[in-house]
Parts: structure tokens; C-alpha cells; sequence
């Protein structure tokens, strides 16, 4: 690897920590609030903020961009396996829409993030799986099996879908050369 920096790393150059902050949760003096910025090729600044409760499990994340933007839509037609590293950024005011799979829907307890279409594929295979390790129904469970196969054939680019994501605050993206960006 040596010393060269590596352009897929988002991780927060020189941010700051604050510890010992009363959890909203558990009301404990465990919370850690943090705060960063990284510069994400071909998008811009984007700070990212998190809070995480070292007693309870309690984490809250988002991203916001240094520069406000108009509201934007994106979308993208995954089709190889490739396409798993294309980069995706979620403000916690995005929805992102995967039709006939899934969605991760904007709301209080939403989390903002910096992912790749894989890791958007992960959450929502996660939360099918979810779905169905808890569900009753038997024909629910079924369908839940075949959301779960079809998840991986995208994955493994034997199948193709759309990823749309629509963001009213503009703070969200997917930074690809495939990507077609329009308004909201």
C-alpha cells in the first residue's frame, strides 16, 4: 500500500471528538459525539456526524454537504457486478428506492451515510432477512426467500435493477459516469 492515499477512503481527516455526554437514551454519561470532513471525488466537502452511547448501543449518523444544494434525484441501472463499487452517498433526508426489492425511507431515526450499492444491497438483505426470521406467515416468509435470492443475483451481476435516491435537502448522490442525475 505504502503511503499514497487511497480516493475510496471516507473515513474523516481531523475530526473532532467531545466524550462524556449524557445519552438521550439511557441517560448515562456515555455518549461520544463526533464530527468530521471528507472530500469525496467528482461530489465535494461533506461533513460527516455521528453519536455513539458506549452503554447502551444507542448511534445516530448523517452526512451533510459543506455547500448547499438544490434538491436532486439520482438514478442508477446497476447491471454487473462492477457496478457494486459505485459510490453512494445518503443524507439522512434521502430515500432511497429499489423497486420490486426494497427502500430505506427518510424519517427521525434515519441515518445518514457514505456506502457503495453493495452495502446499499446488504441493508436492505438484512432487513428482508429480518423480516422474515420474524414473520408468522408462511407465504410471507417465502417471498421474503426469493427478495433474499434475487438480492444476491444482483450482487453477483447475473440479475439488473434500478437504485433511485431522491433528497429534498440535495445532501445525497451516487458518483457515477452511469449515474443520471435530474431534479426532484
Amino acid at each position: 500500500m505504502g503511503d499514497k492515499e487511497d480516493p475510496n477512503d471516507v473515513r474523516p481527516k481531523d475530526g473532532e471528538s467531545l466524550s462524556g455526554e449524557m445519552c438521550p437514551f439511557c441517560h448515562t454519561p456515555n455518549l461520544t459525539l463526533t464530527e468530521g470532513e471528507v472530500e469525496v471525488p467528482f461530489f465535494g466537502k461533506v461533513f460527516l456526524f455521528s453519536m455513539t452511547c458506549s452503554n447502551c448501543g444507542y448511534h445516530k449518523s448523517d452526512v451533510e454537504c459543506a455547500e448547499q444544494k438544490p434538491p436532486v434525484k439520482y438514478s442508477l441501472d446497476v447491471t454487473c457486478e462492477e457496478d457494486m463499487k459505485i459510490r453512494v452517498i445518503r443524507s439522512s433526508e434521502g430515500t432511497i428506492k429499489i423497486p420490486r426489492i426494497g427502500s430505506i425511507e427518510p424519517g427521525p431515526a434515519a441515518e445518514g451515510f457514505i456506502s457503495n450499492v453493495e452495502g446499499i444491497l446488504q441493508r436492505i438483505k438484512a432487513q428482508v432477512e429480518h423480516l422474515r426470521d420474524e414473520e408468522e406467515d408462511e407465504e410471507t416468509k417465502k417471498k421474503c426467500r426469493g427478495m433474499i435470492k434475487k438480492i444476491g443475483r444482483v450482487m453477483w451481476g447475473q440479475e439488473s435493477v434500478k437504485i433511485v435516491i431522491e433528497d429534498p435537502s440535495g445532501n445525497s448522490a451516487i458518483i457515477s459516469d452511469k449515474a443520471v442525475k435530474g431534479k426532484l
